[in-house]
């Protein structure tokens, strides 16, 4: 446990920027996963749901979520995954 003023509102720091990064990765997780499964499954927003992963994979790498190759990675395995797709 922490023992000195600073320690505490280290560790206070800490579980605030833990609870945020869980959700900002939560986020992520999920909109890649929903922006693959339009591809796979060839819907009508399949444009707009590989924006939208692009865009909360911006905001992450922004926010100091993720790093800036990963999210990169991501992107373009999706842009890849869209060009196949023929759209």
């Amino acid at each position: 446990m922490a023992n000195t003023r600073s320690a505490i509102k280290t560790a206070s720091q800490s579980e605030r920027r833990r609870h945020r990064n869980r959700a900002v990765r939560s986020k992520v997780r999920s909109t890649v996963k929903t922006a693959r499964a339009a591809l796979v499954e060839k819907t009508a927003a399949v444009a707009e749901s590989v924006a939208e992963a692009i865009r909360v994979l911006d905001k992450a790498v922004t926010k100091g979520v993720i790093h800036r190759n990963t999210a990169a990675r991501k992107k373009s395995a999706l842009a890849r995954r869209l060009a196949a797709a023929g759209r």
